[in-house]
Parts: structure tokens; sequence; C-alpha cells
């Protein structure tokens, strides 16, 4: 009997690990059933991700397609802008500065002009005055020559018709008592 105890142990060793394998085999089979129903509802999942992902990604492609040249399009608009504003921003630069410049070259030249015409008028003013002066001379002068010659011929006048005043009283006395009493 103690030759049968190591085939006994073989036997019993082989019984054991085939229920091992067994179990192995089941355990495994367990696995596969659980990855099939695993792989399942991710063949399910991806399905629905194609038909759902697959056209959001196809409409994103071709809305980037088509929007790629616009975009282009508008950021070369916004670059040229950008350059024509800067133009335009020194061409203000240099106007302002011009205009600056010219404002001070007025200012200079109207300065000048007010100061001559004060000059002018200040000469016109001394030429008037004098001419008023000159005018008011005269008119003294004038009055004094004329106005003398004037009163004498005037009294000469006067003293001529009282003559004639005179004679002629003379006259009408006469001829009234020539008359005498007839007077018609």
């Amino acid at each position: 009997m103690h030759h049968d105890l190591p085939t006994l142990f073989q036997i019993i060793f082989t019984i054991v690990t085939a229920i091992g394998v067994l179990m192995q085999a089941f355990v495994l089979l367990g696995m596969l059933l659980a990855l099939k129903g695993a792989l399942k509802k991710v063949d399910e999942i991806v399905t629905k991700a194609e038909e759902h992902v697959v056209p959001v990604l196809q409409s994103t492609k071709d809305l980037l397609q088509d929007i790629s040249p616009k975009v282009k399009v508008a950021t070369q608009n916004l670059v040229d802008v950008s350059l024509t504003a800067k133009e335009v921003s020194q061409n203000a630069k240099e106007v302002s500065n011009t205009v600056r410049a010219e404002s001070a070259q007025m200012a200079v030249a109207l300065n000048d002009v007010l100061a001559r015409a004060a000059v002018q008028v200040d000469r016109v003013d001394e030429m008037v005055t004098g001419t008023l002066a000159s005018v008011a001379h005269a008119t003294g002068t004038l009055q004094k020559v004329v106005s003398g010659p004037v009163r004498q011929i005037g009294a000469l006048l006067s003293g001529l018709r009282a003559g004639f005043d005179v004679l002629r009283k003379k006259e009408a006395e006469v001829h009234a008592s020539a008359d005498g009493d007839h007077f018609v």
C-alpha cells in the first residue's frame, strides 16, 4: 500500500488540478460572457457616437472650411484697417503740426499787420488833426478877412440907405406942401 500512496496522491492531485482548471474555465467563461456584454454595450455606444458625433464633426469641419477664408479676409481687413488708421493718425499729426506752424506764422503776420495799422492810424489821426487845425485857422482867417470888408460894405450900404431915406423924406415933404391939402 505504500506503493499506492503516490498514485493516490497523483490521482487526488490530478482531480484537484482538474477541478481548479475547470473552475478556471468557468471563471474565464464568465469573464468572456461579461466581456461580450460589455463589448455589446461599447459597440452600441460607439454606434450612437458615430451617429451623433460624426455628423457634428463633419459639420464642424465644413463650418471651419467655410469660415477659414472669411476669417483670413477679416484678419487681412483688420490689418489693412490698422495700417490705414496708423497712416491717418500720422497724417493727422502732420496736419496738426502744419496747422500749428501756420497759425504761429499767421499770428506773427497778424501782429505785424496790427502794428502797421496802428502806425497808419496814428499817421491818419495826425493828418486829420493837422488838417482840422488848418481848416480852423483858415476859417478864422477867412472870417477876419471877409468879415471886415463885409462890415465896411454893410456900413457903407447902411449909410447910403440912410442918406437916400433922408432925401426921400425931403422930397416927399416938398410934394406934400405943393399939393397942399389935396392928397388923393
